[in-house]
């Protein structure tokens, strides 16, 4: 029964996906790589929401909070405030260049070499580190919801190598031949079936606690675990607090306002009114993101008492233990097309960046759209099999979304840097970011996985021989050894910024760079942006000053 309820929802799903894009013209550019410019409102939050939520983010989300409490909610929370920025400041700029992606812009702005590298950077992420997190944890979570082991009579291995390919080859098909507007539809009803299934899961975990009483539950809850209630983390907390003002901030502004995989929704928007209402949206309904990856993790160290062998098996876990059977095989299928969302998603994303920044650039300039997408399609399946081969491999990586957050590192702030620079300066020239790519991506690998190691193995040792086994006091002294992953983003960022606009001083652009109005979609903005941004962002602060 629950596995005929999860093929029924996920073919309903393929089915007005298919019927809802039939009609699009997807030989073209703008029809494939962004839905025909028509995406409205509402789509684009329910795209934008359920690409941000797969199993990466929901087990390993609660997998933090069930380790360090309620200070992990920084990542959904904050995220509301970057969307807002995106939708006031970047968004109107993107639409108003006509940008498919966003290299594109860099070409403009510096040098077609600039965007080469910049397209290259973002597909080495998606391809290496990206693509293939989506597909183990999201095997992961299948494995363990079917039992698949023991349904095929397989291995553990052998479970997540069947459910790898499976999502795989299911998510290449939605995006790979489907293009952007049935990834945003199918996207757009998963993100409904998510939000009643995320939300059904901390609801049966608190009425478990209180005896058939959410409220009751709720109040054991905070009352037995009042540490773990705490918006403001603690020195050896994945997310100290001061981080929120070091590079939080920076990793959500790039995440949410210049990677392609996220952008390319709104900049599918019929018109600018219709981009900024959907990532408003968005970021109001990002505000309850803790109720779903944060809430069931605290929960589940109160059912499990912190007994767990692994803090990523703690979201798993609850869901095995509170939802009805009658309810598994639908919030499985919502789950599987989180998974697919993410996956075809940031694939998608990757065609429309090998297409028009690659293959048209450098290999076929003279190829008409429909080559172009032709041979973005191409690429994509070589990238989708490589991914499907890579991810099995990283079942040693530890925590996912910790590893996940830290090794983006290498290319979301250089690429962040000359983007900024970009936009707020007119002379700075494209040597200047060629060296900011380059330093900021050196400078990143060398601190954190060659010299971050040497100091922390460095103070431990010199902890354990002077006695000290505390498992606390070690915390403590390895977190004060070397700077947070976070404050080091904010010393490059700083660093790549003021490198390039000395490299402008010196040797500025012959000519001031003037963006043009390629007068592709409307920009009008929405007449209550501001307001509506200015609530949003009080509401956080709001959510913080409460829990503080």
């Amino acid at each position: 029964m629950q596995f005929l309820t999860f093929i029924g929802f996920t073919a309903l799903v393929a089915i007005i996906s298919y019927l809802a894009t039939r009609r699009t013209n997807e030989s073209s550019s703008d029809g494939y790589f962004l839905g025909g410019r028509s995406l409205t409102a509402g789509v684009i939050a329910g795209s934008l929401l359920l690409t941000n939520l797969s199993t990466e983010q929901i087990v390993g989300l609660n997998g933090s909070a069930y380790q360090s409490g309620l200070s992990v909610m920084v990542w959904e929370t904050l995220a509301a405030i970057a969307m807002v920025v995106t939708a006031m400041f970047l968004l109107p700029r993107y639409l108003k260049g006509g940008l498919t992606t966003i290299p594109g812009f860099l070409a403009k702005r510096f040098d077609v070499t600039t965007k080469t590298l910049t397209s290259v950077l973002f597909l080495s992420g998606y391809v290496v580190v990206l693509l293939p997190i989506i597909l183990y944890s999201g095997s992961l979570a299948i494995s363990g919801m079917f039992n698949v082991p023991e349904l095929l009579g397989v291995t553990h291995t052998q479970s997540i190598w069947i459910c790898v390919w499976g999502i795989g080859i299911v998510g290449s098909i939605y995006a790979v031949f489907g293009g952007l507007k049935a990834v945003a539809v199918s996207d757009s009803i998963n993100a409904i079936g998510l939000l009643v299934g995320g939300i059904l899961i901390p609801i049966f975990g608190l009425m478990m606690i209180g005896d058939g009483s959410v409220l009751d539950g709720l109040s054991t809850l905070t009352a037995e675990n009042p540490d773990k209630f705490k918006s403001m983390g603690g020195p050896t907390d994945p997310v100290p607090f001061y981080t929120i003002f070091t590079g939080m901030m920076l990793v959500q502004l790039f995440y949410w306002g210049t990677n392609q995989q996220i952008i390319q929704r709104a900049l599918g928007a019929k018109d600018l009114k219709e981009g900024q209402k959907g990532l408003l949206l968005a970021s109001f309904i990002k505000i309850l993101g803790p109720i779903i990856v944060v809430l069931p993790g605290l929960i589940a160290f109160h059912l499990f008492e912190g007994n767990l062998e692994t803090a990523d098996s703690a979201y798993p876990m609850l869901v095995k233990k509170v939802l009805p059977n009658a309810w598994v095989g639908f919030f499985a299928a919502v789950l599987f097309g989180a998974i697919l969302s993410s996956f075809n998603s940031v694939l998608n994303s990757s065609v429309t960046l090998f297409g028009i920044d690659v293959y048209k650039q450098h290999f076929n300039k003279e190829a008409d759209e429909k080559t172009v997408v032709k041979y973005g399609k191409v690429f994509g399946i070589i990238l989708a099999i490589a991914a499907m081969f890579i991810a099995p491999l990283i079942a040693n990586a530890g925590s996912l979304f910790a590893y996940l957050q830290e090794i983006n590192g290498i290319y979301s702030i250089p690429i962040l840097t000359i983007i900024v620079v970009g936009y707020l300066t007119k002379r700075v020239p494209a040597i200047a970011a060629k060296i900011g790519l380059a330093s900021g991506c050196l400078l990143y690998i060398i601190s954190q996985f060659i010299m971050q190691p040497y100091f922390v193995d460095k103070a431990l040792a010199q902890a354990k021989a002077s006695g000290i086994v505390d498992e606390g006091a070690l915390a403590l002294i390895k977190a004060q050894a070397y700077p947070h992953f976070l404050d080091v983003m904010a010393i490059l960022f700083v660093l790549n910024v003021i490198i390039m606009l000395v490299i402008g001083l010196i040797k500025p652009r012959k000519e001031p760079f003037v963006q043009e109005y390629t007068e592709q979609v409307d920009i009008t903005p929405w007449k209550y942006v501001k307001q509506a941004g200015i609530a949003i962002c009080i509401i956080v602060i709001g959510v913080y000053i409460y829990f503080a």
